[in-house]
């Protein structure tokens, strides 16, 4: 399986999807969700999970910051700018909703954005494929994710991009 995004240009993610972008939540949270591509789906995958997380952001925050959790997917195919609309998936509860504080359950639950504050970071993303849908609700967190995928992976894909400081 692979994964594949065109918000990456040369190891890079563009500024439109983080703290230089043009789109925010009320709150301050960059939310303008990257476009991807997953290819080479295993045989019967019926769903995929998307993890977006920075582990570069343990030296700063102190643990590795979710910024998308999504679960459910059944597309190959997502747009930029998906996560602002898209009723088909689940979303995840995302790190900000901790930072900024009076986030809305739906705010928290959206793509939110790269915003290194140190230093340039690496940003994964994992795709899962699945055997089955999961039993989560709107803002569910990574551990719910997590404990819910076990014996239900099938194959994973991996992709990293750096946003600069």
């Amino acid at each position: 399986m692979k994964v594949s995004s065109s918000a990456i240009k040369n190891g890079f993610f563009e500024d439109k999807y983080g703290k230089r972008g043009t789109q925010f939540s009320p709150n301050g949270m960059p939310n303008y969700s990257i476009p991807l591509e997953i290819s080479d789906a295993p045989t019967g995958t019926k769903s995929f999970v998307l993890v977006l997380e920075d582990k570069d952001a343990v030296g700063a925050a102190g643990y590795v910051w979710i910024h998308w959790l999504v679960a459910n997917l059944q597309r190959t195919s997502l747009p930029e700018n998906d996560s602002i609309s898209a009723t088909d998936y689940v979303q995840g509860r995302n790190s900000w909703s901790g930072k900024l504080g009076g986030l809305s359950a739906e705010e928290a639950s959206f793509y939110g954005g790269m915003a290194p504050p140190n230093a340039d970071h690496r940003y994964e993303l994992y795709v899962y494929a699945l055997d089955c849908e999961l039993d989560l609700a709107p803002g569910f967190g990574f551990n719910e994710l997590h404990f819910a995928m076990q014996g239900h992976i099938l194959d994973r894909a991996y992709l990293v991009g750096v946003y600069t400081l």
